[in-house]
């Protein structure tokens, strides 16, 4: 299904064009079925569609994989041709034993339509997946989603979707080596989706294998898009590996990019901006940006939601000492009120400055 936000009523609508995206994969396990699905698209695109579709069939069919794969596709189009496109990747989803796709219509950098497209036939491979992926939703059943996540693979063996869930699953119970190996299966057999990587590199946060890590979190970035949730995820984490490192150079381009984003209250970012923002303003200070620094801390201060530990003392000190780094008054007042707060480090830094 595909949700509308925010379209005007238009006369000259329907002419209007915007940018779109589509991007995804759908596996049809056999030569026969893949032959089944081409025939079956260009009727409908023929017959129904009368070509005003935005995806063409040279593009999207790999007839070696037995698949329609589109890593990432971007064009110009209108409401009602992005509809037939978003239509036709629905039925043609019917007859697919796995695999998923998602398409945006965007003005401005506006959503105006988003979809998910995926299998959701009776074939055992795609109720097994579908099965795994809600029991993973709920605490204590990590065994049985790794079961039913087992049997879609069994049906299917080329199950990407699957592996990934799996891997996921592993990284609860901490089966590390089993994770990577899901996550590596995943990658193996539909390299364009991020989760894998994203799942892979927390595997080498684990084992301290930082550099192997951001390499990783680098293909989660290549493989998504800024207006999906987990091309952040991949940025925030990519940053902190980079600063595991002492790369501060390497930190910064992340941190900048995603504490200069607007998120939604739903983006599940929304609430990890604060403390990006705070180590993106201790990075700043690190590389000698000591007005920007400044900048930033005290829109910290002003950012009252965040999921993060950073104590209102910790702000207002860091604002003091880019204050005094950059030449400016009153850090010596923000050391203080900190002091009151009870940072020993502010303490320490009034006695120096004495």
């Amino acid at each position: 299904m595909f949700e509308k936000q925010g379209f005007v009523n238009s006369s000259n609508y329907c002419k209007m064009t915007y940018k779109t995206i589509f991007k995804g994969r759908l596996e049809f396990g056999s030569p026969r079925s893949y032959d089944k699905v081409l025939k079956m698209y260009q009727h409908r695109v023929e017959n129904y569609y009368k070509s005003d579709i935005l995806l063409k069939e040279e593009d999207i069919f790999d007839e070696a994989s037995s698949a329609l794969d589109v890593p990432r596709f971007i064009t110009q189009g209108t409401e009602k041709s992005w509809k037939n496109t978003f239509s036709l990747l629905e039925y043609i989803a019917q007859f697919a034993v796995a695999g998923n796709f998602v398409a945006w219509m965007t003005n401005e950098g506006k959503i105006l339509h988003h979809g998910v497209v995926e299998p959701q036939s009776d074939k055992v491979a795609v109720q097994a997946y579908l099965k795994g992926r809600e029991l993973m939703e709920k605490s204590g059943k990590e065994d049985e989603a790794k079961a039913a996540l087992s049997k879609a693979i069994e049906k299917y063996e080329r199950h990407s979707l699957a592996y990934e869930r799996r891997g996921q699953v592993n990284l609860i119970l901490k089966n590390y080596e089993d994770a990577m190996y899901d996550f590596t299966k995943s990658i193996d057999f539909a390299f364009g989706h991020p989760e894998p990587y994203i799942g892979r590199a927390k595997v080498h946060i684990h084992n301290k294998d930082f550099k192997a890590a951001i390499v990783d979190l680098e293909q989660a970035i290549k493989n998504s898009i800024p207006l999906q949730p987990i091309y952040w995820m991949a940025r925030r984490l990519k940053a902190d590996c980079h600063l595991k490192i002492k790369d501060y150079d390497g930190a910064l381009a992340d941190l900048k990019f995603y504490s200069s984003r607007k998120f939604k209250v739903e983006d599940p970012n929304y609430l990890m901006k604060r403390g990006v923002s705070f180590k993106y303003g201790k990075v700043l200070l690190e590389t000698g940006n000591f007005q920007e620094a400044l900048s930033v801390f005290e829109t910290v201060l002003e950012m009252k939601e965040g999921n993060d530990k950073i104590s209102e003392s910790d702000k207002i000190l860091y604002r003091g000492i880019a204050r005094k780094k950059a030449g400016k008054t009153g850090f010596l007042k923000d050391w203080q009120q900190a002091s009151k707060l009870g940072s020993t480090k502010a303490d320490k830094l009034i006695k120096e400055y004495a």
